[in-house]
């Protein structure tokens, strides 16, 4: 029979997992929280001013006389930039994970760059010119990019530098060729270059209904990954220890990152630092748990995604930056500071035990 010196003992660490984990949902509904009141703001801030009253009115009742700045302008806009924000969080962290790489992301280890290859590719030499035609050339670019990110930086013996590398060659390359498919056809161009730096001002109801199952299966997908990835964090071994399947988890990650990658990429354009800066943020939140750090991704990096669209259009009002670029301006400056920091260059950060 155990002493009631031990079972205290015992109680202590369960009462801080307990105190632990009640912070971690508190600042989950606080991000919630946040989300919510960055969706209004999306709702009521652009060329037409609104109100929270009127951007209200606008979206229940058809007889008010924001409702068609509301239903056909802001609230497909603020739809799609919410499903693309939640799919490059999470394929941010699921990349950074996979990898053991914390500078990892889609923009910026080529994955997004091989689904706008295919895309324009698609859009040059097919004349496919929406979203349901060239949403399958995306997933196509983006999961090629991805398996050849993988084998060319070395598999499971990858490190971050050899992957930061081959992911550099990749976007380079690819970059290089959307560039040079742009400058040999104008007519492509015209179509292609709002396209290419990333925006959510085009944005039609219809790609919001056909660009939410593929992000909602990424989505689950990626959630389902939280315990073996935290696991294989420990090392292969230690994995399959405790009971996980590396293989069959790194295919399942190679393919939420292709889901969540190219669905983005189709229906906005590429856009790059949501994935790599949303992941550190949280980790400083939730430490590198997956089975946390996930829904929080899910729920700030649509928050960030928005929120830098509703700057891009109060900075040069009554015209507008697009989203990609603002998000470029804003991660640029954290992207070299994460550079900077040894500890993030030379050990990488894994998840939790399972």
């Amino acid at each position: 029979m155990k002493s009631p010196q031990a079972v205290a003992g015992a109680a202590v660490p369960r009462t801080a997992v307990r105190a632990r984990s009640g912070m971690r949902a508190a600042g989950l509904l606080g991000a919630l929280a946040l989300l919510l009141a960055v969706l209004v703001l999306s709702l009521a801030v652009g060329a037409r001013p609104l109100s929270v009253g009127q951007a209200w009115n606008g979206l229940l009742h058809e007889d008010s006389a924001s409702y068609t700045v509301v239903h056909q302008m802001r609230l497909p806009r603020t739809l799609l930039g919410l499903l693309a924000g939640v799919a490059l969080g999470l394929a941010g962290a699921v990349m950074q994970a996979l990898t053991r790489n914390p500078l990892a992301d889609p923009g910026l280890l080529g994955v997004n760059a091989g689904a706008s290859a295919a895309v324009v590719s698609a859009i040059s030499f097919l004349g496919i010119s929406s979203f349901a035609g060239f949403v399958w050339f995306a997933f196509a670019g983006a999961g090629v990019v991805a398996v050849l990110l993988y084998a060319v930086g070395g598999g499971r013996g990858a490190t971050p530098a050899r992957l930061a590398l081959a992911g550099s060659a990749l976007n380079a390359a690819l970059y290089s060729y959307v560039s040079a498919v742009q400058l040999l056809d104008t007519a492509s161009l015209d179509r292609m270059r709002f396209w290419t730096v990333g925006s959510l001002a085009a944005a039609q109801p219809s790609t919001v209904v056909r660009v939410a199952p593929f992000v909602l299966a990424g989505l689950a997908l990626a959630l389902l990954l939280a315990r073996p990835l935290n696991a294989m964090a420990m090392g292969e071994d230690a994995a399959r220890a405790l009971g996980a399947r590396p293989a069959r988890a790194r295919i399942a990650a190679i393919a939420a990152v292709t889901l969540l990658s190219g669905a983005a990429t189709a229906a906005c354009g590429p856009i790059i630092f949501v994935g790599l800066m949303v992941p550190h943020l949280v980790r400083a939140l939730t430490g590198p748990d997956l089975r946390w750090l996930l829904p929080y991704c899910a729920v700030l990096a649509p928050a960030l995604m928005l929120g830098a669209d509703v700057l891009g259009r109060v900075l040069v009002r009554p015209s507008e930056l697009q989203v990609g670029i603002v998000m470029v301006v804003l991660g640029g400056p954290v992207f070299l500071y994460f550079v900077r920091r040894p500890r993030l260059a030379r050990r990488p950060r894994g998840g939790a035990a399972a």
